[in-house]
């Protein structure tokens, strides 16, 4: 007996029904949730507004990271013009043309509540500490791929290509000089305060008290990495718009949750088409089976006319 339209109709759309059901917990599935702060979580607030680019915090991370001080641009003076291999912390210069206010910013590793450096990591080999939040790198699980420096929506992992096991470079908040009990060197030597160390919800408070204190002073009012990202440890209060200190509008949404929802998206639309398949292969299977019953009956009663 030939499979009906009706019949193929109906029998698929007895699996499509469990189909919408999984489209509609996906809807759900693809909503924002929010990002846990740790514990215990670290982290710099940097005030543009009074950073006078001596570049003292550039010096203080060198030596507390032992690494070589980065003259390659100047032979007699540490002044590196980027994050590169060997410098984690960096003061730079925004100055426009048109002659309106100029502003320094420090760079530095970011340290977001949802790092997409970690996530987009193979091995694990880049790590938030579930305590205090600081991303870090461990140099035997890295494979090099440099994956890293790719999913970081701020550009700070930086690769070190010479030498035979060559390191991802990033700032770490000075583990090792938290673990003493004492602060990031960054911080431990600014002259007007302009980056200071602490609990992140701590900086958060004094960031809005400056707000607060000083109407107009700051652009928009706002404190860059409350909400960007998914929101970052390092904090930042400026009175130029912060895109101009190349720290971009992401929106509260981090990369890797974005990444998650469209994943969750296509696994989403790829189980109706599945679904649907599989119950064209019920339909089929309901009709072979009617097919045989039928071929079956024939033969029997074929079988009976032949004996008589």
């Amino acid at each position: 007996m030939p499979i009906t339209r009706r019949e193929l109709i109906t029998g698929v759309a007895k699996v499509g029904a469990p189909a919408a059901i999984v489209v509609t917990l996906g809807k759900d599935a693809l909503k924002t949730e929010p990002i846990p702060v740790p514990n215990a979580a670290v982290g710099l607030l940097y005030d543009a507004t009074i950073c006078i680019g001596c570049k003292a915090c550039v010096a203080a991370c060198a030596e507390a990271n032992n690494t070589p001080p980065d003259t390659r641009g100047d032979a007699l003076h540490q002044a590196p013009s980027d994050l590169n291999d060997v410098t984690r912390n960096v003061i730079k210069l925004y100055k426009p043309d048109d002659g309106s206010a100029f502003s320094f910013v420090k760079r530095q590793c970011m340290h977001c509540l949802d790092p997409a450096c970690a996530a987009g990591c193979p091995f694990q080999a880049l790590h938030k500490d579930p305590e205090t939040g600081v991303v870090s790198w461990t140099a035997d699980k890295c494979i090099g791929c440099r994956y890293c420096t790719i999913t970081c929506p701020f550009h700070i992992p930086r690769f070190q290509w010479a030498g035979f096991n060559p390191r991802v470079t990033k700032c770490e908040f000075c583990s090792h000089r938290l673990e003493k009990g004492l602060k990031p060197g960054c911080t431990s030597v600014c002259p007007t305060g302009a980056v200071i160390f602490g609990p992140r919800p701590v900086l958060l408070l004094e960031a809005k008290r400056r707000i607060q204190s000083s109407p107009g002073r700051y652009f928009q009012n706002r404190v860059y990495g409350e909400l960007d990202n998914g929101g970052t440890q390092a904090l930042y209060l400026s009175h130029v718009p912060f895109e101009k200190l190349g720290l971009p509008e992401l929106g509260p949404e981090s990369v890797p949750a974005r990444t998650l929802r469209w994943q969750r998206r296509f696994y989403q639309y790829f189980a109706l088409p599945a679904l649907l398949y599989a119950g064209l292969v019920q339909v089929i299977r309901k009709s072979l089976k009617g097919h045989e019953q039928e071929a079956h009956e024939r033969e029997k009663e074929t079988g009976l006319r032949a004996q008589l």
